[in-house]
């Protein structure tokens, strides 16, 4: 078994590592980069300008990571597949159906936080995720994707927007095919503007 490379510990202030030192894949935890303490939205927009994420739960120092290869989704090959058409059509007859961006950013958070996904205990959208996207979303560099129906929020996802580069983060539903909706309306306005990818990190 190979050694595994020293992980950079990250004080406040320190520049993120080179991404190209992140671990590789046969280490327990491909892409992992580098750890620390500091989570500000100025460390946040840094590390996306790198190619980087935080990514840890409660009890963790902070991650950072840059796996290779990451999944990424050109927007123009995005395709809207039978059923979701069919769900689209179902919705868009209620009255109250409304498909938005950044009514309420917070919820779509919190509301990921709360999601319980399939293998997969807790969540990685701790507080201090929460406070520094949230800082970040009142810079307009954050964003939320939303689906509404009588007034309630019934499904969203949140990502961050820098240049022509779009970062997928979380999505939540409580409807059927609602985070597909959300993602399909964050893709026709990338597709407006050109966005040429969107980097869904994992």
């Amino acid at each position: 078994m190979h050694a595994l490379p020293p992980l950079t510990w990250l004080d406040p202030g320190d520049d993120l590592p080179d991404p190209r030192l992140a671990w590789g894949l046969d280490s327990p935890a491909p892409g992992l980069l580098a750890a620390g303490t500091e989570l500000t939205p100025e460390r946040v927009v840094q590390a996306y300008r790198q190619g980087c994420f935080p990514w840890f739960s409660a009890g963790q120092p902070v991650l950072w990571w840059s796996p290779d290869p990451r999944m990424v989704m050109p927007p123009q090959d995005f395709r809207l597949h039978r059923s979701l058409r069919q769900s689209l059509r179902h919705w868009e007859r209620k009255p109250g159906f409304e498909l938005v961006f950044d009514r309420d950013f917070v919820q779509v958070m919190t509301r990921c936080a709360r999601q319980n996904r399939r293998g997969q205990q807790g969540t990685w959208i701790v507080p201090a995720m929460l406070d520094a996207y949230t800082a970040l979303h009142r810079q307009g560099l954050t964003h939320s994707a939303e689906v509404w129906l009588d007034g309630q929020l019934m499904a969203g996802l949140y990502f961050v927007s820098m240049g022509r580069m779009v970062f997928g983060e979380s999505m939540f539903t409580d409807i059927r095919d609602g985070s597909k909706m959300a993602l399909a309306l964050l893709v026709s306005v990338c597709r407006r503007h050109e966005v040429p990818l969107i980097d869904c990190q994992q």
